[in-house]
C-alpha cells in the first residue's frame, strides 16, 4: 500500500491522513460523572434551539468551510462535532493547542493503527508535490484493495470519499472483512489509555463515525460518487500529469495511466464493475493501548434517517446556516477535560453567545 511522503504545504487539504481518523482523548479518568451545571456559571435550564446561533449568516460573510479553506470535511471532524461543536471550532482555530499528554495518547493510538496495517501489507513512501499526486496515491490504494475485497480478503485503511448532503466528505475505514455468514463487516479500532470502556457520550460519537463511513462506502459501490464531484470540490486538474514516483508506482501495480484524469477514470470504472456489496455490519472494538487487551466491542445498528438528520444539523454550521453551539447543561462535565475551557465563551457566558461568529473569528486572529 502506498503512503505519501509529501513536502510541507505541497498538497494541502487533500482530505486524508496516512492513518485512520485521530483518536479522541480518553475521558475514562473522569471517574463518576456529575452534571456540573455550576461550572458554566449561571446557565439556563435549556438552550433555545432557535436562538441567535440558529440565524442565517450575513450574505457577505464567509461560511466556516470558506473561512477555514476547506474543500471537504473529514468524518473525524463531524464525529468530534457531535461531542462538542464549540470545541471542534476551537481546534480548527487553534491547531496544536491540545496538551502534550493528550498528544501522546493520540500518537500511541496512531502507532497501534500503523502496526495493524503492516500486518496485512507493506507501506511504500511516495513523494508527491501536488494535490493531484496526493489524491492519486489514495486512488491507487483503492484500486489495489478492491480486488482483495472482491476475493473475500481483509483490507485495512480503505479511503472513502463522496458528496453527501451537498458537502464532500472523506475518511479512512480501519478494516473491512467478511463474517462467517458472508456479511461485509466494518471494524473500527479505538484505543484507550486506561483499561476501561468509554462513556456513553463517547460511544455515541463513535457510532456516528462508523455510520457515516457506511453512508460514504455504500454510495461509492452504488455508483453515486462521481469523478466530477471529486474534481469540483477538491479543485483538481484531471489533465495534470502524474509525478515521477506516483507514475512509477502505478506502473508497478499494472496500471497504465499518465495523467490524474486517466487514474480517475480507471478508479471509478473499477468501482462500478466491482459488484462489491454494501456494508452489512458495523463493529467498534475498544483496546487498551499499553497491553493491547480488547476491552469490549460494540455492534452498531445503522439507522439511516437519524444519521442523516444529525449530519444535516452538523452541516448547518459548516455551510453558515447557524452559529456554533457548546454543550448543553446536562453535559457540562465535558468541560472538565477540555483544553479550551479557559477561553470558551459559551462556557463563560453560561450557554449564551455574546459575539457573533464573524466577530469571534476576527478576535481569534488578532
Amino acid at each position: 500500500m502506498a503512503g505519501t511522503g509529501r513536502e510541507a504545504g505541497a498538497a494541502e487539504n487533500t482530505g486524508f491522513e496516512d492513518l485512520s481518523d485521530s483518536e479522541f482523548p480518553d475521558f475514562s479518568e473522569l471517574g463518576d460523572i456529575e452534571e456540573l451545571g455550576s461550572s458554566l456559571g449561571n446557565p439556563r435550564k435549556e438552550v433555545d434551539a432557535q436562538g441567535p446561533w440558529k440565524r442565517k449568516r450575513e450574505a457577505d460573510a464567509p461560511t466556516p468551510m470558506e473561512r477555514f479553506h476547506l474543500g471537504c470535511l473529514w468524518v473525524s471532524d463531524l464525529s468530534t462535532q457531535s461531542w462538542c461543536e464549540q470545541q471542534m471550532v476551537y481546534r480548527k482555530e487553534r491547531p496544536g493547542f491540545p496538551s502534550a499528554e493528550k498528544a501522546a495518547v493520540l500518537d500511541a493510538g496512531a502507532s497501534i493503527h500503523l502496526a495493524r496495517e503492516l500486518e496485512l501489507h507493506d507501506l511504500v513512501n511516495i513523494h508527491t508535490s501536488t494535490k493531484e499526486d496526493a489524491w492519486a496515491v489514495k486512488l491507487l490504494n483503492v484500486l489495489s484493495m478492491v480486488p482483495v475485497l472482491q476475493s473475500g480478503g481483509t483490507i485495512r485503511e480503505f479511503p472513502v470519499f463522496g458528496e453527501i448532503e451537498g458537502v464532500f466528505l472523506v475518511g479512512v475505514i480501519d478494516e473491512l472483512h467478511y463474517t462467517s455468514k458472508g456479511e461485509l463487516e466494518l471494524t473500527e479500532l479505538k484505543t484507550r489509555k486506561r483499561a476501561a470502556m468509554p462513556l456513553a457520550a463517547q460511544k455515541e460519537k463513535d457510532r456516528f463515525q462508523v455510520s457515516l463511513y457506511k453512508c460514504i462506502f455504500d454510495a461509492m459501490v452504488w455508483g453515486q460518487v462521481t469523478s466530477a464531484s471529486l474534481v469540483h470540490h477538491m479543485k483538481l486538474s484531471p489533465e495534470m500529469l502524474l509525478g515521477p514516483q506516483v507514475h512509477s508506482h502505478a506502473r508497478q501495480g499494472g496500471f497504465t495511466v499518465m495523467s490524474f484524469g486517466d487514474l480517475l477514470e480507471l478508479t471509478f470504472l473499477s468501482l462500478s464493475l466491482s459488484d462489491l456489496p454494501v456494508i452489512d455490519a458495523l463493529k467498534i472494538e475498544y483496546s487498551h493501548q499499553e497491553t493491547g487487551t480488547v476491552l469490549g466491542t460494540e455492534m452498531v445498528v445503522f439507522e439511516e434517517k437519524q444519521v442523516r438528520d444529525k449530519l444535516r444539523h452538523h452541516l448547518g454550521y459548516w455551510t453558515g446556516l447557524r452559529e456554533p453551539r457548546g454543550v448543553d447543561v446536562k453535559e457540562a462535565w465535558k468541560c472538565r477535560m477540555c483544553d479550551y475551557a479557559a477561553i470558551c465563551e459559551w462556557r463563560q457566558s453560561g450557554g449564551t453567545r455574546t459575539l457573533s461568529h464573524e466577530q469571534h473569528a476576527k478576535k481569534m486572529t488578532k
